[in-house]
């Protein structure tokens, strides 16, 4: 059933407030976690000479735009709430611009990267693959998408106060491809683990 511009605002209002209003809390809870994996994943594919442009696109607390400096890249954040955003100045130094992902607005070709980590999840199906369009059109020729999402069938709904689709890698692939990129790898997380213990599917991509 497809939603309608209502069903939208409410998807994003309900799920920036659990956010907002548990913004310490999934700070204390996430900001240890190793994504090294996926960085490494990123910044490999991404040809030309470093430093890199990248934008780090749901970037929470800004956890990973510090990793990003710290590797000497310049990193910008985009961020739906407006207590993560503040908070991801304050941690990481770094310029965050407080944006809707359903109301994007991004320059045109700015990007080497963008690292969409736990992110592009909360975007319902209907609204994907217009969102995928920008990203590609912020990326420059040859630029490189990271997605790493929780994984299912296909299914979306409501967890914890947080709206959520849950793609498996075909309809990924699908969803990716029709916009504009292609494969370069993917796998599961966390790593060493048996598949029914990953629940996270991480894919890189290129802008062609």
């Amino acid at each position: 059933m497809k939603l309608s511009a209502q069903d939208l605002e409410e998807i994003t209002r309900v799920t920036l407030l659990h956010y907002e209003q548990n913004a310490e809390s999934f700070w204390q809870g996430t900001r240890g976690h190793d994504v090294s994996q996926n960085i490494a994943a990123l910044l490999q594919h991404i040809t030309g000479e470093p430093p890199h442009v990248i934008l780090d696109f749901g970037c929470g607390p800004g956890r990973d735009l510090k990793v990003f400096t710290a590797l000497g890249h310049a990193a910008i954040g985009v961020e739906g709430s407006a207590r993560f955003a503040a908070m991801a100045r304050a941690h990481s130094g770094c310029a965050v611009w407080q944006q809707d992902f359903l109301r994007l607005d991004l320059p045109p070709q700015h990007f080497d990267g963008v690292f969409a980590n736990a992110a592009l999840f909360h975007v319902p199906a209907q609204e994907l693959p217009r969102v995928l369009r920008e990203l590609h059109a912020t990326l420059k020729p040859g630029g490189v998408l990271l997605s790493s999402n929780p994984r299912g069938h296909n299914d979306a709904g409501w967890s914890g106060g947080r709206y959520g689709v849950f793609h498996d890698l075909e309809a990924w692939r699908g969803h990716m491809t029709a916009a504009g990129f292609t494969e370069l790898t993917h796998y599961y997380r966390p790593e060493g683990l048996p598949r029914e213990q990953q629940p996270w599917l991480a894919s890189v991509w290129r802008r062609n």
